[in-house]
């Protein structure tokens, strides 16, 4: 079965990715996690592009398509094999970041981020989007590094993602659920267990 973890930075994913990762292998179960963009060669060199070369302009449909062409990859290489042999797969982030981060703030039109991305990940897409969700001022107060270069658009963009977020899990609560991040961590990831190990459940 395969999750993914996502929300605006400084929400606690990557932490909460490998608290979960760690809960789930220590009950038995086979555990693959990875990162959006990133986990395969060709993501990591366009992860730098996209998160660290902030002098180089990339038009918002640029930046969709090289984040949809690392997530071609990330799902190949990665994610379908690990599937394939039985695994539990983790995302820290995935296709619904595109939705949100160049559709909903970034001003392309959701539903076509929607349409490119489904074609980019091919009918593998995770049973929960799990969202980590905490004002943005909280959310930029945590951080303990400079930003990269989608967080330094600004406090307003910051905020249409956050909203962006809201308005698409409104939209589909069956698939993706909403986190308050706004508590301890150990809180928060007892949240996230609880609701994985129940999807796992029903699965069986």
């Amino acid at each position: 079965m395969f999750f993914c973890l996502d929300g605006i930075d400084g929400s606690g994913k990557s932490t909460q990715v490998r608290l979960l990762g760690d809960a789930l292998a220590q009950r038995g179960y086979d555990v693959a996690v990875c990162r959006d963009p990133g986990s395969t060669a060709l993501g990591e060199r366009l992860r730098e592009i996209l998160l660290h070369h902030h002098g180089t302009p990339i038009h918002r449909r640029s930046e969709m398509l090289l984040y949809m062409a690392a997530r071609a990859q990330l799902v190949e290489e990665v994610i379908r094999p690990a599937l394939a042999g039985g695994k539990l797969v983790l995302s820290d982030r995935y296709l619904l970041a595109n939705v949100v981060y160049q559709g909903h703030a970034g001003g392309l039109r959701p539903e076509d981020v929607w349409q490119v991305g489904l074609v980019s990940v091919a009918g593998v897409l995770p049973r929960w989007t799990f969202v980590l969700d905490l004002p943005v001022a909280r959310a930029l107060a945590r951080m303990q590094r400079p930003p990269d270069r989608m967080e330094a658009q600004g406090i307003d963009y910051l905020e249409r993602v956050r909203a962006g977020f809201l308005d698409e899990a409104a939209r589909q609560p069956e698939k993706i659920a909403v986190i308050d991040a706004d508590r301890p961590p150990a809180a928060v990831h007892a949240e996230l267990l609880s609701r994985t190990l129940a999807a796992l459940a029903e699965a069986t």
